[in-house]
């Protein structure tokens, strides 16, 4: 195991931790909120890169939220939790009960307009519980960025929780459907991640400078994935239990 990375709100910086509990609905603490716009529609990266820059901590024994943001100011206080209201994800309906405190006006401020932080019943993975835990190998890194003919592509891009190390380019997309053992948990693989644009953006400016796109679809373009695409693989839990950065990860 390479890394572990995780973001307690959806959207803000990714970050990386030595060790975690991967519960059945995935890295304890990581998207447990996220914000969302008037209508109640999901604000994520692609709406505002600034996102990126805000890093977001949660003490989930005090229930206390800390926002660091790019000028250096610090936004934290206990969770206060409200009324359950409805939000769009991903064009889909979700529940999720609102959140009172100091964040959301910040963040209004950061993207332009104004926003409130939700929290949902569980954790908030885009594709739900069959993609509670994502994982990309370091050596599928290393292809993308022979692709793009640069040194090395900062994996933060691609916002996936487990890197794993190893393996050859891509092993990953051949453990669908299969038990894949990180650390004491057990994780099936249940499809490819496909890519947008966010992962063109530089993860500690927020701008768009590399295509990942054009260099997926050059050498990735035609694959039969279940994701255009794809980068990545995303996984259920299927036996829950700690994981730590060194940990072995293997096909069982």
């Amino acid at each position: 195991m390479s890394w572990i990375s995780l973001a307690p709100v959806k959207s803000t910086k990714m970050h990386s931790v030595d060790e975690i509990d991967l519960l059945e609905s995935g890295p304890r603490g990581d998207r447990r909120f996220y914000l969302i716009g008037e209508r109640g529609r999901l604000i994520n990266d692609e709406d505002c890169s600034a996102l990126q820059l805000v890093r977001a901590e949660y003490d989930d024994g005090a229930d206390v939220l800390t926002l660091h943001l790019a000028d250096g100011q610090v936004v934290t206080a206990p969770v206060e939790r409200g009324e359950e209201v409805e939000t769009i994800f991903h064009r889909r309906p979700r529940t999720a009960r609102l959140v009172r405190g100091p964040w959301a006006e910040v963040v209004s401020e950061l993207v332009g307009e104004e926003v409130r932080l939700v929290e949902p019943p569980n954790c908030a993975p885009d594709r739900g519980r069959g993609g509670a835990a994502t994982l990309l190998g370091v050596a599928s890194l290393a292809a993308l960025a022979g692709t793009l003919s640069v040194d090395g592509i900062d994996g933060r891009r691609f916002r996936m929780n487990f890197g794993i190390d190893g393996t050859d380019a891509h092993a990953e997309d051949a453990w669908i459907g299969k038990r894949v053992r990180l650390g004491e948990a057990i994780v099936i693989p249940q499809g490819n991640v496909g890519r947008c644009v966010i992962t063109k953006q530089n993860p500690e400016t927020g701008r768009i400078d590399l295509d990942t796109l054009k260099g997926l679809a050059a050498y990735r373009g035609d694959l039969d994935t279940t994701e255009p695409l794809p980068f990545g693989v995303h996984a259920a839990v299927a036996e829950p239990g700690r994981v730590r950065v060194g940990d072995a990860v293997e096909v069982v």
